[in-house]
């Protein structure tokens, strides 16, 4: 299941999935918008809201009532938000950055954990950024000077380090894709292609069981946190 699969990289790691011949549900907002990439991928929708309690409830209870159990969560659904200067950020707009980018996962991880722990194999992967590593941040010659979208993002990492070390038979790890051309990086210049962005999520979510877990990854290796 991938959270936010509409677009850019969460419907090119559904496309890129279903042809590697697995049973894909698309997570979406927008259950019109959801159905037609469902139908054109040959996925299946599934409405969910991360920010919203009873819509991840749901979520988790009809793929439960469909198949029993989940393989594989991507938590890709995220926003950038106003991304102001630190001395110009405001409290309403890092709320919402973290309620998407944060709080969304870990309801989504919390609805989920029942299906995942019926796997056989449960992997996770929550699509973080580089700009959430504190070490890259902490160089002085770090172009990122903001606040909301960073934290967001460190705090997922976290998240996912506390999850890899409660639930040692999953494999959970952060994956980044770097700047991708997508609608979400519009007005930046340059970066990876969605196919070449969605390459790491791909790759994290068809590990096997002697995979990685607790790590934090990009596509030429290891990020440091």
């Amino acid at each position: 299941m991938i959270t936010g699969a509409t677009r850019g990289l969460g419907r090119e790691a559904a496309r890129r999935l279903v042809e590697l011949g697995h049973t894909v549900y698309v997570g979406a907002r927008d259950a019109e918008a959801g159905q037609k990439v469902a139908d054109d991928l040959g996925a299946r929708l599934l409405p969910l809201d991360v920010t919203d309690d009873r819509s991840v409830e749901d979520a988790a209870e009809l793929v439960r009532s469909q198949v029993g159990e989940l393989d594989v969560l991507v938590n890709n659904a995220g926003i950038a938000g106003e991304q102001r200067l630190p001395g110009e950020a405001t409290l309403e707009d890092m709320i919402r950055v973290f309620d998407t980018n944060v709080l969304g996962p870990t309801r989504v991880l919390k609805a989920f954990t029942p299906l995942l722990e019926a796997s056989a194999m449960p992997v996770v992967i929550n699509v973080s950024s580089a700009v959430g590593s504190l070490a890259r941040n902490a160089d002085p010659s770090a172009p990122w000077s903001m606040l909301a979208y960073p934290m967001s993002k460190a705090a997922l990492n976290m998240l996912t380090v506390q999850y890899a070390k409660a639930y040692p038979r999953w494999r959970v790890n952060v994956a980044t894709p770097g700047l991708t051309a997508t609608e979400f990086t519009q007005g930046l210049n340059g970066g990876w292609s969605v196919r070449e962005g969605a390459e790491i999520i791909v790759r994290m979510a068809t590990i096997g069981q002697d995979g990685p877990t607790g790590t934090f990854v990009e596509a030429a290796g290891t990020v440091p946190w």
